[in-house]
């Protein structure tokens, strides 16, 4: 699936939402609703009156990691940014070139046995494709995380007007892993949720469910297909989440990322179990949701796999409408841009009333 979409560039989001002006926050973006085709438009501060009380919020805790470090192929200077650790202590990688305007372009991968020289003394050595963008790669002489955390930044792509600190990336349900790990972009459609906002949501009786999924390297030019992940869905968040479904109340993703994890820990009963390790589910309309009513999303460059599992929570008229009203009203792209809500067109409190609420 793809849409004849072009966004334009004035339209990208260059900096975050609190650096637009004086007195706003993060959550000073706006909030486009899509129920169906009928579409309405909204400060991000209107969302605890457009959930209910029994509404369930699915959130990613993944911290975002200061992924991306100068290297040196030779005597080439390349940035590497790191995506995702494997189990085995090797990192899945990506080479690309500075474009000498702070962000990066584009590299051919490889090949196997390439050995980039990093701060510190590092080396690291690529072992294994992954895609033609992607690589298996060991660092030897040091430990990647203690890397990012000494000489990291976060990965920037050349929409955005300057580097950031690593807190803007970091969304208010971040939190550490056991082991370090993290994403590498950041879980953005988080990014707007403030603690105020958090406490009101749950004043007003709605509830949250933590997930994990650490989030690798999108396909800025290639537009891939998402490759494996790790993600975790604690039995707590199971069990809450079963209960909203047997009730009333409407399970709406905070970003694809909660919705990939949590539809890889559901059945085919449609009963999520608690489940940890490697997910490489793509959801898409063949395959659908078992799980998720809603869901909260960026707006993000129209390409098939993103749009593909929109296309599955909410139906392809709905994304298609939702992407014309964003451009026609001029909402802002990309991470640190405005979001949409996609719900239910119908709503399933009256058909679940229709037979149990007599």
């Amino acid at each position: 699936m793809t849409l004849a979409v072009r966004v334009p560039e004035e339209l990208s989001a260059r900096v975050p939402a609190e650096q637009r002006g004086p007195g706003l926050g993060r959550d000073a973006v706006r909030l486009l609703v899509s129920r169906g085709t009928a579409v309405s438009h909204h400060a991000f501060r209107e969302l605890p009156r457009l959930l209910r009380a029994g509404d369930l919020l699915v959130v990613n805790t993944s911290p975002t990691l200061a992924a991306a470090v100068d290297g040196r192929i030779g005597h080439a200077r390349v940035v590497v940014h790191f995506s995702t650790r494997g189990d085995d202590g090797r990192w899945v990688v990506e080479l690309r070139d500075p474009d000498g305007k702070g962000t990066t372009r584009a590299r051919a991968g490889g090949p196997a046995g390439t050995q980039v020289r990093l701060p510190g003394g590092g080396l690291l050595v690529l072992e294994e494709a992954v895609s033609g963008r992607l690589w298996w790669a060991r660092m030897r002489g040091g430990e990647v995380l203690g890397l990012l955390r000494e000489h990291g930044r976060p990965v920037r792509y050349s929409y955005t007007e300057r580097d950031q600190p690593l807190s803007v990336y970091q969304t208010v349900f971040a939190l550490p892993s056991p082991d370090g790990s993290g994403s590498a972009e950041m879980p953005s459609a988080a990014r707007p949720f403030t603690a105020r906002l958090v406490a009101e949501l749950v004043s007003r009786g709605v509830q949250f469910a933590p997930v994990t999924l650490h989030t690798g390297l999108a396909s800025a030019e290639a537009h891939e297909p998402p490759y494996p992940e790790r993600f975790s869905v604690p039995e707590t968040s199971a069990r809450l989440i079963n209960a909203v479904k047997a009730g009333a109340g409407r399970v709406v993703a905070v970003g694809t990322t909660a919705v990939r994890a949590v539809e890889s820990a559901a059945g085919a009963d449609g009963l999520v179990r608690a489940r940890a390790g490697w997910t490489d589910l793509v959801v898409t309309p063949e395959r659908g949701v078992r799980v998720v009513d809603g869901l909260l999303t960026g707006l993000h460059e129209p390409e098939a796999s993103h749009l593909l599992m929109l296309e599955a929570v909410a139906g392809r008229a709905a994304i298609d409408r939702g992407y014309e009203e964003a451009l026609r009203r001029r909402y802002l792209w990309h991470e640190f841009g405005d979001v949409h809500l996609l719900l239910p067109e119908k709503d399933p409190h009256t058909e679940h009333c229709a037979s149990n609420c007599r």
